[in-house]
């Protein structure tokens, strides 16, 4: 039985109460003082008629409040709770003494040993992780936390090895012992890919610091709501996918499939039967396409510009009437899906030049979202930097990172014609080379770009002299077989007829060297 009792706090409280006890004969087992004016008393031997006998001189002793059984002592409720922490641990989990020794290990990790529970203790663990001198770390004069790479019955772990510290006379530490935990790569892998997986499907792993972004960001939240088609457009490298994967899992679809197909990247006819599958004479050999994959989820289809015009009117017939048929089959095939498109084309001027149905433009635009260039959103490129070197580390190892000031001006004021990709490319090559712990301007490799003149040549030598006699040269060389005679090339380029017989002479452009 075990009794909870409820008293002033004051001095000598507890003498009073265990005087009782001792008057009545009782063996009192355990007691434990929980503060503010709570004491807890455990008598394993003790029935409850022998309590009543009793009980009355327990609250009449001055400052007792109540008197009342209790299901279990607080220590009791800490060392079940550490109990079933330890057990259920999903990595193994092993506890050493201040010689090495062995004392608790849990499931999962004397299964990987071989051996009971009971049998491991007072074992040392170097009978069982190789690579680490745990002798010589619990013996040293500064016990510091470490994680490390070491072999655990003769598989790669990483582990992370605790000291546990004592609180002894005039509050200094004393060292214990330690705790372990290992990680096998598989399971640090699943932790990994556990970390990523929301980002890949909601909105908050999209950087939005800029106000563009965060307008984007508002109106794809009330888009991905409402079941229909949405089209998103921008540059190259902008996020369009990642975009359009958060749009499916805020919708309604987003516990069903979502299947992606790059449009410029597969021949017209390779990308039919992706899309809409294989029809065949044997119903066991048919292969079904991204649509039927997709029924009840969303099907996402990347530089949509790029389509040729057979596959555009293909996929009108499937989102205006949720049917098509696989390629060599006559037979109908009906889907439910919701389509997302992007591109980094002008579509409506492809649809002015006739080569982009109108009239599935407007069946793609329902909705429309506007992804803008990394260098119209500046405010968010530190932010992604940041967190791409951070991931870029953790692939590699390596923690506690930078980017020093000077490079921190120069990616935040560089145009990135790449945008988000290009940035994340650069940054994690920087990170993957890098020597020290801070990345500087000169670790980026980037070519120098201007908006106006696109990527410049980096060791340009030579005079300007010559350099405008070349541009001279290559002009003359692509004008000439233009036109039937010099006079008509002087006239055109606002010179006289002396002046480009002059030039084709210095620069030997003739008939012969030029074809015609």
């Amino acid at each position: 039985m075990r009794l909870e009792i409820t008293c002033h706090d004051r001095v000598g409280m507890g003498q009073k109460v265990l005087g009782i006890f001792v008057e009545n004969g009782i063996n009192v087992r355990g007691i434990e003082l929980m503060q503010p004016g709570r004491i807890f008393i455990n008598i394993p031997d003790l029935d409850f008629a022998d309590l009543q006998k009793f009980m009355p001189q327990l609250r009449l002793i001055e400052g007792v409040g109540d008197v009342k059984t209790a299901p279990y002592m607080p220590s009791e409720r800490e060392r079940n709770e550490l109990a079933t922490l330890i057990k259920t641990f999903p990595d193994p989990f092993i506890s050493i003494n201040r010689k090495g020794n062995i004392r608790i290990v849990n499931t999962i990790a004397s299964s990987i040993m071989g051996e009971t529970e009971a049998s491991l203790i007072d074992q040392h663990i170097s009978l069982w992780l190789k690579g680490f001198n745990f002798n010589r770390w619990l013996d040293s004069s500064d016990v510091l936390a470490q994680t490390c790479r070491l072999k655990f019955q003769g598989d790669d772990f990483v582990a992370d090895i605790m000291p546990i510290h004592v609180t002894g006379e005039e509050s200094s530490k004393v060292l214990a012992g330690a705790v372990l935990i290992l990680k096998s790569e598989a399971r640090l892998g699943q932790q990994m890919n556990a970390f990523k997986q929301p980002s890949e499907n909601t909105f908050s792993g999209i950087q939005a610091s800029s106000s563009a972004m965060r307008k984007v960001i508002r109106e794809a939240k009330r888009m991905s709501s409402l079941d229909s088609s949405i089209l998103i457009m921008g540059e190259t490298g902008t996020g369009k996918e990642l975009l359009a994967r958060a749009c499916h899992g805020a919708s309604e679809r987003a516990e069903r499939p979502f299947m992606t197909l790059n449009c410029g990247a597969l021949p017209d006819d390779v990308a039919e039967s992706e899309l809409f599958g294989m029809g065949e004479k044997d119903q066991a050999s048919s292969k079904r396409g991204i649509f039927e994959l997709a029924d009840g989820g969303t099907v996402f289809l990347d530089e949509i510009g790029e389509m040729s015009p057979k596959l555009q009117s293909k996929l009108l017939r499937v989102i205006q009437h949720g049917s098509f048929r696989r390629v060599d089959s006559e037979q109908e095939v009906t889907v439910n899906v919701r389509t997302i498109s992007s591109t980094n084309k002008d579509l409506l001027h492809l649809v002015s030049i006739g080569d982009f149905r109108e009239d599935l433009y407007y069946r793609l635009n329902v909705f429309g979202l506007t992804l803008p260039a990394l260098r119209e959103r500046r405010s968010d490129i530190l932010p992604l930097a940041e967190f791409f070197t951070i991931k870029a580390g953790q692939q590699i190892g390596r923690t506690h990172l930078k980017i020093s000031d000077d490079c921190r001006d120069f990616i935040e004021h560089y145009p990135w014609p790449g945008n988000i990709r290009q940035l994340d490319n650069v940054i994690t090559r920087a990170v993957s080379l890098l020597e020290g712990n801070e990345i500087e301007t000169a670790h980026l490799q980037l070519p120098p770009y201007t908006r106006e003149h696109g990527y410049l040549e980096e060791e340009f030598t030579g005079t300007l002299d010559a350099a405008v006699k070349g541009f001279e040269a290559d002009l003359l060389r692509k004008l000439y077989p233009a036109y039937p005679s010099t006079r008509q090339l002087a006239k055109k380029l606002g010179l006289s007829h002396t002046a480009i017989a002059n030039k084709l002479r210095e620069y030997d452009i003739n008939k012969k060297t030029v074809k015609i």
